[in-house]
């Protein structure tokens, strides 16, 4: 029997959002690990999408995009972050914010590139850079507050730092960057030819009247940063799949090289459908108030309880430390609490590579109210 050779990710399991997700189907339990709305979108843009999809637009798309969502993604982001993005040669619609963080890594990232991540991080990053030879420096960000030490991140910087990748706002743990953060790294880049790799898919849901610091409002960064936002998370719809790449025209042009060969296009009549539906700014610009609301209510619900409620400033993501609860571990804590309460949560500890337990797990609250609710009353047993 010939021995097959093994994958370049042999060593990557199953990601976490799936092992929880399947632990709840197993245990009947309330949801709220892997990050999706489980309310439909708005009907009227499910109108679009039957409109153009009966009108006969089914083939390939362009390969950066159709120019009418690109326009609107261009408009958007003029409006929200004062940043200009030519819509053709800037602008690339991509199979999820995923797929354009993958293709970003993929299009800079070369053997013995070094690459500073920020843990708690979105589990797609570190595999991708070491897919490509490259090798990860992390900083952790700790439990309560989840502050960055920019002298410890600038110690991390060498002479092979290919690129920076932030997550704003963080996905798990709900923080947004600061204006002092952002003059952090200014100062760091400046002078060098660090690419930053910015994932802002949760840009629109930022709570309290703060507000959402993008990149690309800094030329000094803008000019080195490659942006990334969803579809997906901006509309309910993350099953759909699609979002997009902003950066300038020198990284885009590289960018596309990658992008042409990964999925070359994305679904014609759906990016129709986000065009029509973006021409009315409210659809989006109202979206930090309407999940501000849930976030509210889930926090309410269990302001009594022995958890403790972490600062959640952005995301649709809580965070609740439950050492008052018990010791174990987050993974054996999280899946006690989906065996026996029948509530999925995700443990903290898989955003981490060292596994570190601060004795957290995140909450998705992007739920129907009945299902807040009937979490609420379960995990209000403990």
């Amino acid at each position: 029997m010939i021995q097959l050779p093994l994958s370049k990710l042999s060593n990557v399991g199953t990601t976490i959002f799936s092992q929880m997700t399947q632990l709840a189907n197993e245990n009947e339990a309330i949801n709220l690990s892997q990050g999706f709305p489980d309310f439909m979108p708005d009907p009227e843009l499910l109108d679009h999408v039957d409109y153009f999809i009966k009108k006969g637009f089914n083939q390939y798309a362009p390969m950066g995009g159709m120019i009418t969502l690109k326009e609107e993604i261009a408009r958007k982001i003029e409006n929200s972050h004062q940043a200009i993005y030519h819509p053709d040669s800037e602008i690339t619609v991509t199979a999820g914010g995923t797929q354009a963080i993958f293709t970003a890594v993929a299009t800079f990232v070369k053997k013995d590139d070094e690459v500073i991540i920020f843990e708690p991080a979105y589990d797609c990053y570190e595999p991708t850079v070491e897919l490509f030879g490259g090798v990860v420096k992390r900083f952790e960000m700790k439990a309560p507050d989840y502050a960055i030490d920019w002298t410890a991140v600038r110690n991390l910087v060498s002479d092979k730092t290919k690129m920076i990748i932030l997550n704003n706002p963080n996905n798990p743990s709900g923080k947004i960057l600061t204006a002092q953060d952002i003059q952090e790294l200014i100062a760091i880049v400046k002078g060098t030819s660090i690419l930053i790799l910015s994932d802002e898919v949760y840009e629109n849901i930022v709570f309290d009247g703060k507000q959402h610091l993008s990149l690309a409002k800094y030329p000094e960064l803008k000019e080195r940063t490659l942006l990334v936002a969803s579809f997906g998370k901006l509309f309910h719809v993350t099953g759909w799949k699609i979002g997009y790449c902003a950066a300038p025209k020198a990284l885009t042009d590289e960018f596309r090289k990658i992008h042409q060969f990964n999925v070359f296009s994305v679904n014609t009549p759906i990016q129709l459908a986000l065009a029509a539906y973006m021409k009315n700014e409210a659809h989006y610009n109202n979206l930090g108030q309407f999940f501000q609301e849930k976030r509210d209510f889930l926090r309410k619900g269990l302001a009594g309880t022995s958890f403790e409620l972490l600062d959640c400033e952005g995301t649709y993501f809580q965070a609740l430390k439950y050492d008052k609860i018990s010791d174990k571990n987050d993974f054996d804590f999280a899946s006690e609490l989906t065996i026996t309460h029948k509530v999925a949560s995700v443990p903290f500890s898989s955003f981490y590579k060292n596994k570190r337990n601060d004795h957290v797990i995140r909450l998705c609250f992007a739920k129907k109210q009945e299902t807040l609710e009937k979490a609420i009353e379960n995990l209000s047993r403990l």
